[in-house]
């Protein structure tokens, strides 16, 4: 556990804390403002994260002499969104379960499918089933699905 660690944890302890003496009554505004402080964490690692990655391709790019594999296909994208992904599916978890109980989760995480699955069917269009074309490229050529 890092020091960043432990002072998430004492923040949650003194949440609970001031919840157990001011009472249900400014319970919503507790939990607000200790997911605001979770937010911020979250946002700050997924920041250096991309900072960090984004300096990674600009030196291979640097290396390879600005040759790249193709705009969108890279490892390195695919999971770069996983990671942010799964980083942002916390905060909205805890927001959709919090004001709409599992129906407020499931919509989150379908959210999170779905963006999940457009992203996967933008880099590798095959995935889904996606078009092909027919016949040994003559003229005639139809596209089917």
């Amino acid at each position: 556990m890092d020091a960043r660690d432990a002072e998430l944890k004492k923040e949650l302890h003194a949440t609970l804390q001031a919840r157990r003496e001011l009472g249900e009554e400014y319970e919503s505004a507790l939990v607000d403002s200790f997911l605001e402080k979770v937010d911020q964490r979250i946002d700050g690692s997924v920041e250096r994260r991309v900072r960090r990655q984004f300096a990674e391709q600009r030196m291979v790019a640097a290396r390879d002499g600005g040759r790249s594999a193709g705009a969108g296909d890279s490892w390195g994208e695919r999971f770069g969104f996983g990671i942010v992904s799964l980083v942002l599916a916390v905060p909205l978890s805890a927001i959709g379960a919090g004001v709409a109980h599992l129906p407020g989760l499931i919509v989150s995480w379908l959210g999170i499918v779905g963006v999940n699955a457009v992203q996967a069917a933008r880099t590798n269009p095959d995935l889904f089933g996606g078009r092909r074309r027919r016949g040994g490229g003559s003229d005639d050529d139809r596209w089917t699905d």
